[in-house]
């Protein structure tokens, strides 16, 4: 079947009937497709935010008419809503500020927008990619404007609120374990003994300090680059165009943005994405730290520490009958593993605001935005399916608490460094508890030493 015939400035292109896009996204998807990556919908949709938001402006500043205006708009909303994703079809690596996915945007609101009036039954219309869809923009302020419009959204409605039920849900069992005795651990050797209570308090702040570190980072997501153009001095654009559209984005939103103080920076680098990338790296190696000891604590379950279980899903060996694996917490750690590798890219991606242009926006914000998303579906398959239904072996926890040798430590003070060592040695050579040997050698009395080698008094817990 034949296609349409469109056309660009390079000249006349046929596209696939049916297709929306025009003839400078088809010319991208002849000649320079390399993978199957697209930018993700969460992107698209700001795109057609930024686009509606423009028309409106563009509409009420008299420098577009009501009819195309309004058709602009609904069509950018369809964007925004989704509608159209079939229709972004430009592939990930492209020119470095973004531009083929802007024209892509551009080409699809114009078509879908002459479709609507005429489905209106409207006088026919010519609404043109540039002239009118892009109009007081360019990709240089549109591009880094929808990453900061994205991720803001992003960790607002998905991140966020994820890691603040995983906090939550961690404080509970800090609380729910506050009375139970365990070993301490250092260097993963036994050492003084605390409760797992305090150590699930330990993941809790740990997991509070990450969310108040990307809270803090989201604000320059509000800034935004828009109205800056094609080398931040808006030429081509109204001088309240930026106002206008801005208030708009933030009616469709519901997010406080406002025009960057400087557009030379906003355009020229990438460093408020950078910064976030790095506060969401400091999130995944938190993750990766509380997994990976969730996997120790609960390895075994008769040959390993087995100080607490985790909720069972599936069987952990195609062989060994009857294994477990902690499968949660190594989706953790893998989920981790790409968010630190997606921070590796997108610091090789900082580092190229050449000029008056940042020129690796498409991949650093393709791995922004799915660290983000990975990291709040994580979060939340963290909270509900492991860490909510952890249960602690508690006479295990506490014979290993009254086994460690460094039990000796709170004799130390009494007795001296010295004489405490040797307690401890004769403790390890003799398979037997500090407070035994401690008792037979006669180092303090016999009270004393049931004093001092309490384990629930060493916790400092006031159990």
């Amino acid at each position: 079947m034949a296609g349409r015939q469109t056309h660009d400035s390079f000249g006349e292109m046929e596209v696939p009937r049916g297709a929306l896009w025009g003839a400078s996204t088809q010319r991208v998807i002849n000649k320079l497709g390399v993978s199957p990556l697209r930018l993700p919908a969460i992107f698209i949709a700001s795109l057609g935010i930024i686009k509606a938001a423009a028309a409106r402006a563009n509409v009420s500043l008299g420098i577009l008419d009501r009819v195309r205006g309004e058709a602009i708009e609904r069509a950018a909303q369809e964007v925004a809503d989704g509608v159209l994703n079939d229709q972004f079809v430009v592939d990930l690596f492209q020119t470095g500020s973004g531009t083929a996915t802007n024209m892509n945007a551009n080409e699809v609101i114009a078509t879908k927008a002459m479709v609507i009036i005429k489905e209106k039954g409207g006088t026919e219309v010519e609404i043109h990619p540039n002239d009118h869809v892009n109009m007081g923009q360019s990709s240089n302020d549109v591009f880094p404007s929808a990453v900061h419009i994205s991720a803001y959204r992003l960790c607002q409605q998905q991140l966020l609120p994820a890691l603040k039920e995983l906090q939550r849900v961690l404080e509970i069992k800090s609380s729910t374990f506050a009375d139970v005795i365990k070993a301490g651990r250092t260097h993963l050797q036994d050492a003084t003994p605390i409760t797992l209570g305090q150590e699930f308090s330990g993941y809790a702040t740990q997991i509070r300090r990450n969310i108040e570190r990307i809270e803090r980072a989201s604000l320059g997501l509000l800034r935004l680059a828009l109205g800056g153009t094609a080398v931040g001095t808006g030429l081509n654009t109204h001088p309240l165009f930026a106002e206008f559209a801005i208030r708009e984005i933030v009616a469709k939103t519901g997010f406080p943005f406002v025009e960057t103080e400087n557009h030379f920076e906003a355009q020229a680098s990438m460093d408020v994405a950078v910064e976030m990338s790095g506060q969401l790296k400091t999130l995944a190696i938190s993750m990766m730290k509380i997994a990976n000891d969730l996997r120790l604590l609960s390895s075994g379950p008769r040959c390993g520490f087995g100080e607490i279980s985790l909720p069972a899903f599936a069987p952990g060996s195609s062989i060994m009958p009857g294994k477990v694996n902690p499968v949660v917490c190594e989706m953790v750690l893998m989920v981790s593993a790409q968010v630190i590798g997606n921070d590796s890219t997108i610091t090789v991606c900082g580092q190229h605001g050449n000029l008056e242009l940042h020129t690796m926006m498409p991949v650093l914000a393709y791995n922004l935005l799915q660290s983000i998303e990975l990291l709040a579906s994580i979060s939340r398959l963290f909270a509900e399916s492991c860490i909510s239904g952890i249960e602690a072996d508690r006479e295990r926890c506490l014979a290993y608490a009254e086994s460690s040798l460094s039990v000796a430590t709170a004799l130390a003070p009494t007795i001296g460094y010295e004489k405490a060592t040797t307690v401890a040695r004769e403790a390890m050579q003799q398979g037997r508890s500090i407070k035994e040997v401690a008792r037979d050698l006669r180092v303090l009395p016999t009270d004393e030493v049931g004093r001092l080698c309490d384990v629930r008094r060493m916790t400092g817990a006031g159990l």
